[in-house]
C-alpha cells in the first residue's frame, strides 16, 4: 500500500502521474472537476460557489436510537411535512424489554411521525438502517444524510454522510448542509483478492494506514482503479461502510456493470447510473492497494485502526498482546486489569465468541461465504460461540431457500434477526474477561457490553467473516481463512422485496397532519436554552488527555441507548464511563446558570462562584448582571471520534455547558453537534494548559467576539487574586453557524419567538 505526498492525476482511469512528474493539457483546477464527487457535490450545491458549498440532500435516513430527538427539535422549530423522503428505520432499540415500554413506545412515535409528517417506517428485525438504504434508497449520482456515523452507499455510486441530528434538522427544515469544498482523495485499487480475504480485511488494511496520520480526514475517499472489476457488489460495499473508520467525509466509487446487476436484482434498475472519472482527474492524494497483497487481518482493542495480519499477531503473539495491554491502559485509565496473554493456550490464542453482524458483516455473500468454510464443522460444547445476524430480512429469507441457514445452524451457530446491538454494546455480550471477534464496525471500549464502572471488562477484536468462521470451525482458536483450503459455492443472490411490501410503512410522500403523535412517559421535549451572554464563566469539569476521545467515551453507547428521547434522563450518563463525577460537577455550575435565568442571584446558588467574580471585577468590573452567563465546558485533546450521535454534545448543553476546549476535534460531525447546540467549539494550541480541572475560566466580550468574526477570542483563568490570559480560536464558522452559537442551539435559530 503506498500513500502518495502530493496530489496525482488519474488519466483515463488507469494510469497515476503524479503532480511532480505531470505535464498534461489541462489545468490542475479544470481536472479537480473532472473527480465523480466534484460532478456529485456540484449537482447539489445551491449556493453557486463551489468553494462555500451548500447541499440539498435527496433522502434522509435515521434510526430508533436517533430519529426522536431529531423529530422532536424539527417540531419545536415549526416542521410541518417532511420535504423529502425520509425513513425512520428501527434496529437499535429492538430488545424491547430493556426499558420497560420505552423502546417500543419510540417505534411507535416513529410509526405516527411517518404518518403524520409523511415519511417511511421500517419495523424492528426487518433490516439494519444501511442495508435497507442499499436495497430500497441509495440511487446512482444520489446524495443521502443519514443520523448513524456509518452512513456510507458510495458502493452504489451514492455520495452518502452521516451526520449528527441537527444536520438533519436542517434539511427537514429546507435548509442546506453548508461545508467547504472537500478534497478529494483517490483510493487506486489493482489487482484481485486472494482466497479467503473479504472486504473487512481490505477495510481494515486502509484504515490501519491512514487513521493515525489523518490522511483522509474530512476528505471525501474516491475508489478508482482497475482493481475494482475484480470485485462484487457485495465486497465494495464491506470496504464502503468502513471508510467511516478513517475519519474521512464520504466516500464514492466509480460504477459498472456489477452495480448495475446489484440495481437489477433489487427491481431498481432506473436508479444505476454510469459514474467514472473524466479523462484527466486531478486527486488531492492518493492510496494506491495492491488487492493481492492484502492478507486476512485484526483490528486489536480498542480501535479498528490497531491492525496487524493474523499471520503477524500468531508469530509475534506474546509481544503484540503485552502491547495491546499496554495501550488498552490508556483506554481503560487503568480503572480495571486487563489481560489478553492468559488467552494464550499452547502458543494459540483463544477466543470465546465470534460475532457476523449489521452493516459491515451481515451481507449475503459474507454470510455464504462464512457457511461454506463452516461446513460440516462444528464449533464444539465449549465457551466458544458463535452468532451470526443478516442485515435484512430479504437476505434472511434467501439463505433460508438456499441452504446456508440450515448449514449454519447445524454447526452450533445461532442465526439471529437484523439488529444493530452486536456493534454497539446491546446485544451478544460476552463473560467478564472474554475475547470477542467480530465482523462489525466498531471495536472501541466497552462496545462489547462492557461496564468498567462495575468492575465488567471484556474486548472486541475486529476480523472478517472468513476468519471468524475458519476460527469458529477449529473451536475457538485463532484462524486465518487462508488455511482453508476449501472452496466456494459463491450462492447467487435473488431479492425478494415481498416482505417489505407487507411490513414497512410507506407514505409515499404523503402527510396526514391529523395523525396524532405517540407520545411515551420517557419521551421528552427538550429544555428551554438562553442566548450566548456577552461575557462568559466557565468552570473547567473535565479535563481529558487520551490521544483521542470517542463519543462513545462522551455519552456512552448500549446501556443508555433506551433513554435517546429523554434528553435530561440521558444527561446522567454523560462522560459516565471516562468521568463518573462529571454529572455532579456540572449540574452544581449549572444552578448559578438557572438562577441567572430566574432573575435571581448566581452567586446565592453556588457560592463558590464569589470569590471568582471578586477577581473577575478587579479587570472587568462591568461584568454581571444582565451580560452574564455560567456554565461548564471540558478540555480532551482530540473528542469525537466515531459515531454521529449528537448526545456526545446535547447532553453537556442540557447539564449546562457552554463550549469544548480541544487541541483538535477528530471528526467534522462532532463540531457540528456542538455548534447546533449552541456550544463554542474552542481551540487552543497543543502543550501545557493554562488551567486545569476545577479552574474557573472567564471570556469577556465572547458574544462581540463571536458576532464580529474575531480571529483571536481572550480568555483568563481565574486564579487566587489574578487572572492569567490564554488565547482560543474558533476555527471557521459560517454566517448560519455563528447565529446559532448566539442564538444558544438550533432550535433558538429556528424559533421566531427566541431571543
Amino acid at each position: 500500500m503506498k500513500l502518495y505526498d502530493s496530489g496525482i492525476y488519474l488519466v483515463n482511469g488507469h494510469d497515476i502521474v503524479e503532480e511532480s512528474h505531470a505535464d498534461l493539457p489541462v489545468s490542475k483546477e479544470e481536472a479537480a472537476k473532472n473527480t465523480i464527487a466534484y460532478g456529485i457535490l456540484e449537482a447539489h450545491n445551491t449556493s453557486g460557489s463551489m468553494e462555500k458549498l451548500q447541499i440539498k440532500f435527496d433522502k434522509l435516513t435515521s434510526h430508533d436510537i436517533t430519529f426522536v430527538g431529531i423529530i422532536q427539535t424539527a417540531r419545536a422549530s415549526g416542521l410541518e411535512k417532511f420535504p423529502i423522503p425520509y425513513v425512520l428505520t428501527n434496529c437499535h432499540n429492538s430488545l424491547c424489554a430493556v426499558g420497560g415500554t420505552i423502546n417500543e413506545d419510540d417505534h411507535m412515535f416513529g410509526l405516527t411521525c411517518a404518518k403524520k409528517y409523511g415519511g417511511v417506517y421500517v419495523p424492528p428485525h426487518q433490516a439494519v438502517i444501511h442495508q435497507f438504504a442499499r436495497e430500497m434508497m441509495a440511487g446512482g449520482g444520489k446524495m443521502i444524510l443519514g443520523s448513524d456515523s456509518h452512513t456510507r452507499y458510495g458502493a452504489l455510486g451514492t455520495m452518502a454522510m452521516g451526520e449528527g441530528g441537527g444536520e438533519l434538522v436542517k434539511q427537514l427544515l429546507s435548509q442546506t448542509y453548508d461545508i467547504n469544498m472537500p478534497g478529494v482523495v483517490a483510493i487506486y485499487l489493482k489487482g484481485e483478492p486472494r482466497p479467503g480475504v473479504g472486504p473487512q480485511d481490505v477495510a481494515l488494511a486502509i484504515i490501519g494506514e491512514v487513521f493515525a496520520n489523518g490522511y483522509v480526514k474530512n476528505k471525501v475517499m474516491e475508489f478508482v482503479g482497475p482493481g475494482i472489476a475484480s470485485l462484487s457488489a457485495d465486497f465494495r460495499i464491506g470496504v464502503d461502510v468502513m471508510t467511516t473508520e478513517t475519519t474521512c467525509l464520504s466516500s464514492i466509487w466509480q460504477t459498472d456493470d456489477k452495480i448495475e446487476e446489484y440495481y437489477a436484482i433489487h427491481g431498481r434498475s432506473e436508479e444505476y447510473e454510469s459514474l467514472k472519472p473524466g479523462d484527466i482527474a486531478y486527486y488531492d492524494g492518493c492510496v494506491e492497494i495492491d488487492l493481492s497483497e492484502i492478507k486476512p487481518m485484526i483490528a486489536m482493542p480498542f480501535h479498528p485502526s490497531n491492525t496487524y495480519t493474523i499471520d503477524e499477531l500468531k508469530a509475534n503473539l506474546d509481544d503484540i498482546l503485552a502491547d495491546v495491554e499496554k495501550k488498552a491502559q490508556i483506554s481503560l485509565d487503568g480503572k480495571i486489569p486487563y489481560s489478553l496473554r492468559d488467552k494464550v493456550v499452547d502458543g494459540k490464542l483463544y477466543v470465546e465468541q465470534g460475532i457476523i453482524a449489521g452493516c459491515a458483516g451481515g451481507g449475503f455473500e459474507n454470510i455464504c461465504a462464512a457457511a461454506d468454510i463452516l461446513k460440516g464443522a462444528s464449533i464444539g460444547a465449549d465457551a466458544f460461540t458463535l452468532s451470526v445476524y443478516p442485515a435484512s430480512t430479504p437476505i434472511y429469507m434467501e439463505l433460508a431457500r438456499n441452504g446456508v441457514l440450515a448449514d449454519l445452524l447445524a454447526t452450533g451457530a445461532v442465526v439471529k434477526t437484523a439488529f444493530c446491538g452486536p456493534c454497539f454494546g446491546a446485544g451478544d455480550t460476552p463473560a467478564h474477561n472474554a475475547f470477542s471477534i467480530r465482523h462489525t464496525t466498531r471495536n472501541f471500549p466497552n462496545r462489547e457490553g462492557s461496564k468498567i464502572q462495575n468492575g465488567q471488562i471484556s474486548s472486541v477484536a475486529l476480523m472478517d467473516a472468513r476468519s471468524i468462521a475458519a476460527t469458529a470451525a477449529n473451536k475457538g482458536f485463532l484462524t486465518s481463512a487462508e488455511e482453508y483450503t476449501g472452496t466456494y459455492t459463491n450462492q447467487k443472490y435473488y431479492f425478494d422485496k415481498t416482505i417489505y411490501e407487507n411490513r414497512i410503512f410507506d407514505s409515499h410522500g404523503v402527510a396526514d397532519p391529523d395523525v396524532e403523535i405517540h407520545f411515551g412517559p420517557n419521551i421528552k421535549d427538550w429544555p428551554k436554552m438562553a442566548p450566548l451572554a456577552e461575557n462568559l464563566v466557565l468552570k473547567v469539569v473535565s479535563e481529558i488527555h487520551d490521544p483521542v476521545t470517542t463519543t462513545d467515551e462522551l455519552i456512552p453507547s448500549g446501556e443508555t441507548s433506551s433513554y435517546r428521547s429523554n434528553p435530561l434522563g440521558l444527561a446522567e450518563f454523560t462522560l459516565s464511563r471516562k468521568d463518573p463525577a462529571y454529572v455532579r460537577r456540572a449540574k452544581e455550575v449549572q444552578k448559578a446558570q438557572q438562577a441567572i435565568q430566574e432573575g435571581k442571584c448566581p452567586v446565592e446558588a453556588l457560592p463558590e462562584l464569589k470569590p471568582v467574580m471578586e477577581t473577575i471585577h478587579t479587570r472587568f468590573p462591568e461584568a454581571g448582571e444582565g451580560n452574564l452567563g455560567v456554565g461548564s465546558t471540558i478540555f480532551a485533546v482530540k473528542p469525537g471520534d466515531g459515531s454521529a450521535r449528537e448526545q456526545a454534545a446535547s447532553c453537556q448543553k442540557v447539564l449546562g455547558g457552554w463550549a469544548n476546549i480541544a487541541n483538535e476535534y477528530a471528526t467534522k460531525r462532532y463540531r457540528s453537534n456542538l455548534i447546533n447546540w449552541g456550544m463554542l467549539p474552542f481551540l487552543i494550541p497543543a502543550g501545557d494548559l493554562p488551567f486545569e480541572n476545577g479552574d474557573y475560566l472567564f471570556f469577556p466580550g465572547v458574544r462581540t467576539a463571536v458576532a464580529e468574526k474575531a480571529d483571536v477570542i481572550k480568555g483568563y483563568a481565574v486564579k487566587e487574586n489574578s487572572l492569567e490570559e490564554f488565547e482560543v480560536t474558533l476555527g471557521e464558522l459560517t454566517d448560519d453557524e455563528r447565529e446559532i452559537i448566539l442564538k444558544g442551539c438550533l432550535i433558538n435559530y429556528n424559533n421566531r419567538n427566541a431571543n
